[in-house]
């Protein structure tokens, strides 16, 4: 952005889809990570549609659902359940932004299990919660991936050690 770009920028302002997509996506993280600190969903809630975009809206069930993920505790969980809970409920994503926001979880869940080993299960759990509490259809929680379990080399065998004739 050249300097008069940015005084323009400084005075009027730039809001909703004029924002550039890396502003959205920090605004999104900041607003999720004030969210776990607080609780306050009516905060979080008023502080997305202060971003004026609705068409982004799906970011943020992305990155929910991320930090769901990458989470130790049980906490993060249920605050991000009750989160899109409240968001599905009162309208502010829409059935459309929400099936965004999941697929591409389901898209990119093979590279986040890379760092994440336990994501597979975790996200099988949360999206069943999801559904259970109405917040997606069965149409995208029948599109969750899942990972069969690995059979280790040992298993089977008794726990009997082989020996080798050569």
């Amino acid at each position: 952005m050249t300097r008069v770009g940015r005084k323009i920028d400084s005075v009027w302002g730039t809001g909703g889809g004029q924002q550039p997509v890396k502003k959205l996506v920090k605004e999104i993280d900041m607003l999720l990570k004030e969210y776990i600190l607080s609780g306050d969903v009516s905060e979080a809630e008023r502080c997305l549609q202060e971003l004026e975009v609705p068409h982004f809206h799906h970011e943020l069930v992305y990155e929910a659902i991320l930090m769901v993920l990458e989470a130790s505790g049980d906490t993060t969980y249920k605050m991000m359940l009750n989160l899109l809970e409240c968001l599905w409920k009162s309208a502010v994503i829409t059935l459309d932004q929400m099936k965004r926001g999941y697929d591409r979880i389901f898209q990119e869940i093979p590279d986040i299990n890379l760092d994440v080993p336990h994501a597979y299960s975790v996200l099988e759990r949360f999206v069943e919660d999801c559904f259970k509490a109405g917040i997606i259809s069965k149409q995208i929680r029948d599109q969750c991936p899942s990972r069969g379990r690995k059979r280790f080399v040992s298993e089977g065998d008794g726990g009997r050690l082989k020996f080798e004739s050569y």
